[in-house]
This record gives structure tokens, sequence and C-alpha cells, in this order.
């Protein structure tokens, strides 16, 4: 969500553009960045990235406030010579079918939505994801929160057209790790947004020695050694020096830009976020990251979609508290049923990731919290749960999600 901020007079020579968010925090940031790297970077992006040709047309979900919309509504597609497409809506209504029918309608080539949308799309009637002519759309882009596996594959198989996750932040400007098929065609990996994009020299650095890993499947804090390239951000709004101390300096000694974000990469270059880096969960010294426990819940069957925290906890220091919203709700319609389903999740986790990694509890509700771009406000969750002040929610999509879970809480 944009923030109406005083303007200033500015040297013409030194154009900026500056995105006020708010962010997941609720404590804006004023990103600024020249307009002329930020036009090289879209174009390039739209070219060798989303594959855009000048005539077609590209229909971006986003909330147009916020990075995407900005990006992929307005700027990307029309320096592109492509048509775009303004829809202001959620994606179950009328019913679920509305964005297809958007795609047949208008011959969409390229799709950009959130993986957020894919899993509320997870619980509606599947037909509607075949009823429409979707021959026209080359693929479909998602990004905004960690694409995992078993969401992709399903959306993959339900609309039969390729699924590309990519990387990136509202400080980039566009994406940090992607599969540039407009460069070079390469294979999509479910779970990875990809390699990294040129002009990003992303490395994996380990948090207790600041070494670059270089092994493949080992953890480390995801850090891109400067210069950044067009399109990234210069400086915070009136605040340099919270620009370098915040993005510059947290990484030991070393001058890095820093995502907060964990990650491992593979043997082939793949890069697999694994969660920010305060979504690390300390369970009796084990650090475990929200991202890989998320992922294992999701491959239950019944699960569309599920939140996981950290919650403080006197014996263990925190323990994982996890959150999921059902595909059908009748498999936990009573206590006892309930019960069942939350210890067949259990299980599930303690089977792929350890006994470590269980949840303390799994608890079913009807929605979890967002903002209205599509990113969980896990930190309220947290809060809620350790009977804290979730804070600023004026970014939040449906305070009811976050009511749902204060109330199951507060019934403990």
């Amino acid at each position: 969500m944009s923030t109406v901020v005083p303007c200033e007079w500015v040297d013409a020579t030194h154009p900026s553009y500056t995105l006020y968010t708010s962010g997941t925090t609720g404590k804006p940031k004023g990103v600024q960045r020249d307009t002329g790297g930020y036009a090289v970077a879209l174009a390039a992006s739209m070219k060798h990235i989303f594959q855009g040709n000048p005539g077609e047309t590209y229909f971006s979900t986003s909330d147009i406030g916020w990075v995407v919309g900005h990006s992929y509504i307005i700027y990307g597609p029309l320096i592109a010579g492509m048509a775009t497409i303004m829809y202001e809506g959620l994606p179950i209504r009328p019913d679920a079918g509305i964005w297809w029918s958007l795609v047949e309608k208008y011959k969409v080539s390229v799709m950009f939505s959130a993986p957020t949308a894919a899993r509320v799309l997870k619980k509606q009637d599947p037909a509607y994801l075949s009823k429409y002519d979707l021959s026209s759309l080359k693929a479909l882009f998602l990004a905004g929160e960690p694409l995992d596996e078993p969401t992709a594959t399903w959306i993959a198989d339900a609309i039969k057209r390729p699924i590309i996750d990519n990387y990136w932040q509202t400080e980039t400007g566009w994406p940090i790790m992607a599969i540039c098929n407009g460069v070079e065609a390469a294979p999509t990996k479910f779970g990875s947004p990809g390699k990294a994009v040129y002009g990003f020299d992303v490395k994996l650095i380990d948090e207790t020695t600041a070494e670059e890993i270089t092994e493949p499947d080992k953890k480390g804090v995801i850090a891109i050694e400067g210069p950044l390239p067009p399109g990234c951000l210069q400086t915070i709004w009136r605040d340099d020096e919270r620009y370098v101390k915040t993005y510059w300096s947290s990484i030991h000694n070393r001058v890095m830009y820093s995502t907060f974000d964990w990650g491992v990469k593979d043997a082939d270059g793949y890069f697999y976020i694994l969660g920010r880096t305060d979504d690390v969960i300390n369970v009796a010294g084990h650090r475990l990251g929200t991202r890989e426990i998320e992922e294992s819940i999701s491959s239950h069957p019944n699960v569309a979609e599920v939140a996981v925290v950290g919650v403080a906890d006197q014996l263990k220091g925190q323990v994982a508290m996890a959150f999921a919203v059902l595909k059908d709700t009748s498999k936990a319609a009573s206590p006892a049923d309930a019960l069942k389903l939350e210890g067949e999740i259990m299980k599930l986790v303690d089977n792929q990731l350890g006994a470590v990694a269980r949840p303390a509890r799994v608890r079913f509700v009807t929605a979890l919290p967002k903002t209205r771009s599509g990113k969980m406000l896990r930190r309220a969750i947290q809060a809620v749960c350790e009977l804290r002040d979730p804070g600023d929610l004026t970014t939040i999509e449906d305070p009811n999600a976050l009511q749902q879970i204060k109330d199951l809480v507060d019934g403990v």
C-alpha cells in the first residue's frame, strides 16, 4: 500500500523514484531509486525473464500500490509495448474462474501473480481451472512469498501451463533470481525460484564466519556483492545512514547487501528460499526455518496453505505453532476429527524433518492474515500467540483472519 508523503523539489538532473511502502511490519520504508536505471531494469526483465513481446497482453494481479503493481501493471508492460490489464478484486469473486476468464477474453500471454493466490484457489472447485481456454498463456509467473513445491505442482497440473517462480524484493525492483528463458532456456525446478539473474552477484554467507558457502545444499544468508545493478534502491528517502546500516552492514564486517533471507543452493546453481532470517525458530538449541516446516505441512493432501511461527516457551526457548487452512473442512468438523488430523500432520513433519521440527500445535482456520499484496503477517500471528499487541495492522487484508487465531489462543 502506498502512503502519501510530503513532496519536495529535486534537481532535475537527478530524477528519483520513491516507493514508500508499508511492508509487513507496518513501518514504512522509502525506497528511492534512479528512474532511468529503473526503466532499463524493467525493459530487460520484461524481455529476458517474462518474455513479453510488443502487441501481447500482460496481466499482473498485484495490488497496484505495491512494487509489483508499479513495475508490472504499469511501467514494465508499457515499456515493452504490451497491453496491460488493470484488475482490482479477489481471485474468487464473483467466482474462482474470474482470472482465467480474463486470460481467455483478452488472450493474455504472460500472467504474474502470487503463491498466496494459488493457495487460495486450492480451496475452490477445481472445475474453474479447466473451464477457460488458456492456450494464449506462455507461463504463469509467481512471486511475493516462497513458492512451495506442492503448490507449484498443483497449479501446474490444474491449468496445464508452465509455472515459473521468481524471487526479488521491493528494494531491488526486479528479480534477483529467476529462470531467464529469454536469454537461455533452462528447466524449472519446483520449490526453487531459479538461478541468480545477470547483474546480481548472489552469494550464500555463513551466519557465524561470514565466509562464502560454496558446497551445495548448505544453509546460509542470501547476500549480494556490490555494486547492485540498475533498478535497485540507491538509498532510503532522507535517510542515507539507515540505508547503509540496514542493508550493507549487517553481515559482520563485510560490505554486502543482505536480503535477510535464508537459502540453500544445489549443485546446479538453483537457489531455494528458506524464509526470513528473523523467522528462524530456536527449539532447544536447534535453529529451524519456518519455511521448512511450512513446506512439510503443505505436503499433506488436505492442507491448502499454512503459516508457522515461533512462540516463546519456558522449557524449549521457542516452539513451532502452525495454523493451517484446509481444502476439505469436513475432515476437521468435530474436535475428535481435528485432533486426528493434527496428529497426522505432526507425524508427517516428524518423518520428514525430525521430532525437533514437529509443531507444538496445528490449529485449523478458514483464512490466514495477510497484507493486501499477499504477504503473510507472521509477526502479527506470533504476537497474538504470545499475548502481545500485534501493532500496526493497516496493511492487513482481512482483520477477521487474525481474530480467528486470537480466539483460538484465548480459548486455551
